[in-house]
């Protein structure tokens, strides 16, 4: 059992860079409120015994870590290179039989470098996790996971493809400690999730990682129609519950 006190924790004020750093003093307001839900100033400190109290307490103390050295600065991610074009159009072709090549090529060459332009439009900053605390916060408008994945899908899906399809799929839509992605698929036409592969332009800031569904450790994918039935469902029986 642990009491907040017992946190050797330097208030950020005390750091030579917070009162020249504006971004620095939004981080650690969005902090202060993060602890003040978890410890009212009414209430002394009393042990943290449930997760939700340690989370807290560590999320704060990553935050710190990682802004307080740093500015907002938009970060560039590497240039995709010839190899990793004909490796993602390989992978692509290699689905099904019935894909055409050109297209596989078409694709992967798209998914790579657009995925790069938008970090430059999202002015990305750091880590993915990092920046959506920027956007959370209001100091950068997009950037999300479902950003990513609108605006890569909407790019792709202008080229018309006759041997590809596109799917948006979510995953850990009911983890406890896990954030709710969302991500582009792409298969063959008639394909499934299962039979396609990941496009995930997020998850490293705009250099693109890609997998199959099934072989992505520590996300489960559906497709978001799937999602949205299940959790309309949630809702509608927990509605019921509290109504009977």
């Amino acid at each position: 059992m642990y009491h907040l006190s017992e946190f050797n924790i330097i208030p950020v004020s005390h750091h030579r860079r917070f009162h020249n750093d504006p971004l620095l003093q939004q981080m650690a307001g969005f902090i202060r409120v993060l602890l003040a839900r978890a410890w009212p100033a009414n209430n002394p400190p009393r042990p943290v015994s449930s997760m939700k109290h340690r989370l807290l307490i560590i999320l704060a103390v990553l935050l710190l870590g990682g802004c307080a050295g740093s500015q907002a600065v938009f970060t560039q991610p590497p240039q995709a290179t010839e190899r990793q074009a004909d490796q993602l159009s390989r992978d692509i072709s290699l689905l099904d039989s019935k894909i055409d090549i050109d297209e596989a090529r078409r694709a992967a060459r798209i998914a790579l470098e657009y995925s790069q332009q938008l970090a430059q439009k999202y002015q990305v900053s750091g880590s993915a996790l990092y920046h959506n605390v920027l956007v959370n916060l209001g100091i950068r408008e997009r950037g999300l996971c479902i950003d990513w994945t609108t605006d890569l899908m909407a790019r792709l899906q202008q080229e018309g493809f006759r041997s590809l399809q596109l799917h948006w799929a979510i995953a850990n839509y009911q983890a406890s400690f896990r954030l709710e992605h969302s991500s582009v698929v792409v298969s063959a036409i008639g394909g499934s999730i299962e039979q396609g592969l990941l496009l995930d332009p997020w998850r490293y800031s705009g250099n693109l990682y890609w997998a199959r569904p099934g072989e992505d450790p520590g996300y489960r994918w559906r497709p978001r129609a799937e999602v949205i039935a299940l959790k309309r469902s949630f809702e509608a029986e927990t509605e019921n519950r509290v109504n009977r």
